[in-house]
């Protein structure tokens, strides 16, 4: 089984949910793919030692002696990868993403391919039997979507697989989730939460994805915005996360809190034997 853990904004906890479900439970793949910031190391403390794999993807070059400046590629460019500057064409590698498009509709085959890294994975396949994957984007590269699709084909089936998705609702999670059997959408009680799940709650359902909230920072006084929303829209609450001090301090620690309160262990495995 393959659960995705994604917010609709950052800040809401996703990441202590994710961590402190994987080490709940047991034969589990963990793979942090908020790639621009991967954070989930500081909770698991893998030790990748030599574990380190670039990830390439391919970007044009423009041989100009045989260009005749027919615009095709700079107009079959959806990304603005290409620009035309008098007769040349230039090329903006940070943001191509990748297609070959531009390759094979060149009518003068001016137009070859090289590798570009842009960013790594690293790995430690045994943190107390927790096999842990994680994704890092190049600084100033602007596409995601090449390393979160490299590190997903390392699932196992025969896994439980737990993806740490970005925050947000753009391509990246939207990479991140799409191949899921099931999604946990974490939020808070708080008018900003609810906005970011109700665009959370799009995603999951244009994707066809089955899914069930996860409320962090939950207090009595103020979860009605969030179970009134889940509600009415036949939403499960899933797990209710306490606004404590002891889970903040143990959080600003780099402590899962599971590990310091183990009753939390068996909240998590209910909610797996639920879904």
């Amino acid at each position: 089984m393959k659960i995705t853990v994604l917010s609709g904004k950052g800040g809401t906890g996703k990441t202590t949910i994710a961590t402190n479900l994987a080490l709940s439970l047991e034969n589990v793949q963990f793979f942090d793919t908020d790639v621009e910031e991967p954070n989930s190391y500081l909770f698991l403390k893998p030790d990748f030692a030599d574990n380190e794999q670039t990830v390439w993807r391919k970007v044009p070059i423009i041989e100009q002696s045989k260009c005749n400046s027919c615009r095709k590629c700079v107009d079959f460019c959806q990304y603005n990868a290409l620009a035309m500057l008098g007769d040349e064409v230039l090329v903006y590698p940070e943001v191509c993403h990748s297609c070959g498009g531009c390759k094979h509709i060149c009518p003068q085959d001016a137009i070859t391919e090289e590798k570009r890294s842009v960013g790594k994975i690293n790995w430690d396949l045994d943190i107390d039997g927790l096999e842990y994957w994680q994704g890092e984007l190049t600084i100033g590269e602007a596409s995601s979507i090449p390393i979160i699709s490299k590190i997903k084909k390392e699932i196992k089936d025969e896994k439980l697989v737990i993806i740490d998705a970005p925050p947000g609702t753009t391509c990246p999670t939207i990479e991140a989730t799409i191949d899921s059997d099931y999604a946990i959408l974490v939020t808070e009680p708080t008018p900003f939460g609810l906005h970011d799940l109700k665009m959370a709650v799009e995603l999951v359902e244009d994707l066809d994805k089955p899914y069930g909230v996860i409320i962090n920072r939950s207090q009595q006084e103020a979860d009605g915005i969030i179970q009134d929303y889940c509600k009415k829209n036949g939403i499960p609450i899933l797990l209710k996360v306490p606004f404590k001090r002891q889970i903040a301090k143990l959080y600003s620690e780099g402590i899962p809190f599971v590990e310091e309160l183990p009753k939390w262990k068996d909240k998590f495995r209910e909610v797996i034997d639920n879904l």
